[in-house]
């Protein structure tokens, strides 16, 4: 599996509409075959951070996904709503998705 989060620093006009901004890439990419999941999260500690956590079955997938019209479309009109440069961390590992926590159950 492709494992890749992005940190996104938004512009401050765009803080509040970002997820709506990216709602359309979004849905795109979810409808990917390879696409394993594909979530956003906004920063407790920055009101202008965005961070994606994402994952495609294999190397193939993540190259089909950077290739699309919908990605090609996306990073056009992003960079226009964000403040700086992603940042970005992207690995293979193994397995197709997330696994359950060894260290901690709910209690009953």
């Amino acid at each position: 599996m492709i494992f890749i989060v992005v940190k996104f620093t938004v512009r401050p006009e765009y803080s509040e509409e970002w997820l709506s901004l990216v709602d359309d890439f979004t849905q795109a990419t979810r409808a990917e075959p390879g696409n394993l999941f594909y979530e956003w999260s906004r920063s407790v500690d920055d009101p202008h951070e965005y961070v994606l956590v994402e994952g495609f079955a294999d190397g193939e997938a993540g190259r089909a996904h950077v290739e699309s019209d919908h990605f090609k479309a996306a990073m056009e009109t992003l960079a226009g709503a964000i403040a700086v440069k992603p940042r970005i961390v992207s690995t293979e590992v193994p397995g197709q998705g997330w696994s359950e926590m060894a260290e901690l159950t709910p209690r009953g």
